[in-house]
């Protein structure tokens, strides 16, 4: 078998995506994968104690008041010091700095939990919400410089009950996040794709 594609994770909280993503490599649906490190700018994120549960390499670089390229600098050198090849924004909680995204071209991904190009930025599924649309759901795409704007790779829909409310909605979004995280991730590192413009072609 080949080597492993090494994965980071950067999260700010609890990190529920992490742990979908370390279910899905520990059962082979992320094919000839591992989590090589999980990075946090929050020293108390449940996310990093849930990794080092798993004994897995978990580290908090803090931004203690350093401008946002400081501190992505640091994160970027531990990235590489555990040569990591794609990385996986799970609930992280700060904009990356374009140095950050250039280091990493087209080897960053995000999941929102909105249909993207609609309702980016914080609190997605309440948007949706009170908007009144009848189809929501999350996006998988590729990080670029803008908020959300990325290459979109996958998108999975859930209808909009008439007894939901914000958080029955934000629930059943969050399942369908678990599953297509760990799909998008499996589809990257395979290989098997082409970008045409803002198009992800998957190859037949």
């Amino acid at each position: 078998m080949s080597t492993p594609h090494r994965l980071g994770i950067l999260l700010s909280g609890r990190g529920s995506n992490f742990l979908a993503i370390a279910d899905s490599v520990a059962a082979g649906r992320i094919p000839n994968a591992e989590i090589a490190v999980v990075i946090s700018n929050k020293a108390d994120a449940p996310g990093l104690a849930a990794a080092r549960e798993r004994g897995l390499t978990a580290i908090a670089i803090e931004a203690n008041g350093r401008k946002r390229a400081e501190h992505d600098a640091a994160i970027i050198a531990a990235l590489k010091e555990h040569h990591v090849g794609l990385i996986c924004l799970a609930g992280y909680m700060r904009l990356l700095s374009p140095g950050f995204i250039q280091a990493f071209p087209q080897r960053i991904l995000n999941i929102h939990p909105s249909l993207l190009p609609a309702f980016p930025g914080l609190d997605a599924q309440h948007q949706a919400f009170d908007y009144g649309v009848k189809i929501a759901g999350c996006t998988v795409h590729f990080v670029d410089e803008q908020l959300d704007h990325g290459i979109i790779i996958l998108q999975r829909t859930v209808p909009v009950h008439e007894t939901d409310d914000s958080h029955t909605l934000s629930a059943r979004i969050l399942a369908e996040e678990h599953i297509a995280y760990a799909d998008a991730i499996a589809r990257v590192l395979s290989g098997n794709y082409v970008i045409e413009g803002r198009r992800y072609v998957r190859k037949q």
